[in-house]
């Protein structure tokens, strides 16, 4: 498990970026937090692909079944941030 002790929304902006790509009426560094991911130019096979990647970098697997939850870039966050409380528990 990585060292990392929380999980920001800066830290899933860059996986975005490198992930998936940007679409370029997309700002990230705008509040997005709440915006569903298809209004980011993000399909379900790219958050498929987010948190495929998510799950590597912080050694754990996000269960298909609860990639369709997963609708907002806070809910990736919350997400993330409790999987690493419970690595540290």
């Amino acid at each position: 498990m990585s060292q990392t002790t929380t999980f920001t929304l800066d830290d899933l902006r860059e996986i975005m970026r490198a992930a998936v790509g940007v679409d370029d009426g997309v700002d990230l560094g705008a509040d997005i937090l709440d915006t569903g991911f298809p209004e980011l130019g993000y399909d379900s096979l790219a958050v498929l692909e987010l948190t495929s990647l998510i799950g590597r970098r912080y050694d754990f697997e996000v269960p298909d079944e609860l990639v369709e939850r997963l609708t907002t870039p806070r809910s990736v966050v919350d997400y993330v941030n409790d999987r690493l409380v419970e690595a540290r528990s």
